[in-house]
């Protein structure tokens, strides 16, 4: 069995260090809001080449946070990829703010900066950029753009941890960025967890009294806040974890590259490769017209694959109001897309037998 992803096999390596941290957390006494805490904000802000980071309880808060942070009117309208996981959408809407739908570029899969300027109106106050699958964004037309109509740039970066664009990383390309620690992700915690990035400092004091109730004085609320913290043991563990970030990332580019030099099915549509030594390469996504049999036959020969999503946000009951949008570019790939494994710790081996397999792949 060539499974997707083993958490368990890709923790084991920093097991005695997380061990350690957990620990030294339990010891301490203190759980919530301590040094670890502060520790980690400070490695990762360093580690994204940002002046702040404020560590949250999750991806879908640090969004949520910097959107509540910046005050927009209601129902300021937002820019947003209609390809993408639901939680970039949800962010606005718990924002009390308008998401609206830009397709994406199929040859990435990322917002067409081409298709965004027709969108925007005198009520679009950002642009949330998703650096979906490990992948930034292209940057330089959006920034033309914000810099154009006076937004904010607001990334997502939950599947970009040390992606870089034009040589700078993921979370200092915009204003601010949100980041999902969820386990599956390239610098995983063994729980929820979230920070945001940012170089302005009046944001970054903010959002630190936001995500602790409006507070940064017990029992006294300067904003309406939330309880969205980043507890003092996950912190621990990010830290143990983040030192082989750069390291772990190398290794999916190596099987990146495997897959991409051994892949040469004719139905089957790759990844561009142009970035992909930028990339993070969270997933590994390819398109093929018949996907169902293509996951049932590897599911027979022991490869498990994940759909990376099945169903487009416009197209959940979540949303029933969009169910009429017509988003043809956004639709084929959610109908066509297949994540193959891909993780630090599997082997050669398993990516060569993939490969192997798609290629003898016949319907």
């Amino acid at each position: 069995m060539i499974s997707f992803l083993d958490l368990y096999q890709v923790n084991a390596p920093h097991r005695e260090r997380i061990d350690g941290s957990i620990e030294r957390v339990v010891q301490s006494g203190w759980y919530i809001l301590g040094k670890e805490g502060k520790a980690f904000e400070e490695a990762f802000a360093a580690y994204c080449e940002t002046q702040y980071c404020v560590g949250v309880a999750n991806g879908l808060d640090a969004l949520t946070l910097i959107l509540k942070a910046y005050e927009f009117p209601p129902e300021s309208e937002v820019i947003v990829p209609a390809n993408t996981y639901i939680a970039s959408i949800l962010a606005v809407t718990h924002a009390g703010l308008t998401p609206v739908l830009v397709e994406p570029d199929l040859s990435t899969y990322l917002i067409d900066p081409a298709l965004i300027e027709a969108k925007i109106t005198p009520k679009t106050k950002a642009i949330l950029a998703v650096h979906l699958y490990g992948k930034c964004c292209d940057m330089q037309p959006i920034q033309q753009l914000a810099q154009k109509y006076g937004l904010k740039i607001i990334e997502d970066a939950a599947q970009a941890h040390g992606a870089r664009y034009a040589g700078k990383k993921a979370g200092n390309l915009g204003d601010a960025a949100g980041f999902s620690f969820y386990p599956s992700k390239n610098l995983g915690a063994l729980g929820d967890g979230g920070a945001i990035t940012t170089n302005d400092p009046a944001l970054a004091e903010r959002l630190s009294y936001l995500r602790n109730y409006g507070s940064n004085v017990k029992y006294f609320n300067d904003y309406i806040g939330l309880n969205s913290r980043l507890d003092e043991i996950q912190a621990a563990i990010l830290s143990a974890k983040l030192p082989f970030l750069e390291a772990e990332n190398q290794r999916r580019q190596q099987q990146a590259r495997l897959y991409l030099d051994g892949i040469n099915h004719p139905d089957v549509t790759l990844p561009a490769r142009t970035t992909l030594d930028q990339d993070a390469w969270h997933i590994f996504v390819i398109r093929h017209p018949k996907r169902e049999q293509l996951i049932d036959y590897l599911k027979e020969l022991g490869i498990q694959t994940v759909v990376h999503y099945p169903v487009p946000p416009h197209q959940q009951k979540a949303y029933a109001e969009w169910r009429d949008f017509s988003l043809p570019i956004t639709e084929k790939i959610h109908q066509e897309v297949i994540s193959l494994p891909l993780s630090p710790v599997h082997r050669d081996e398993e990516i060569l037998q993939v490969i192997e397999a798609i290629n003898r792949f016949s319907v």
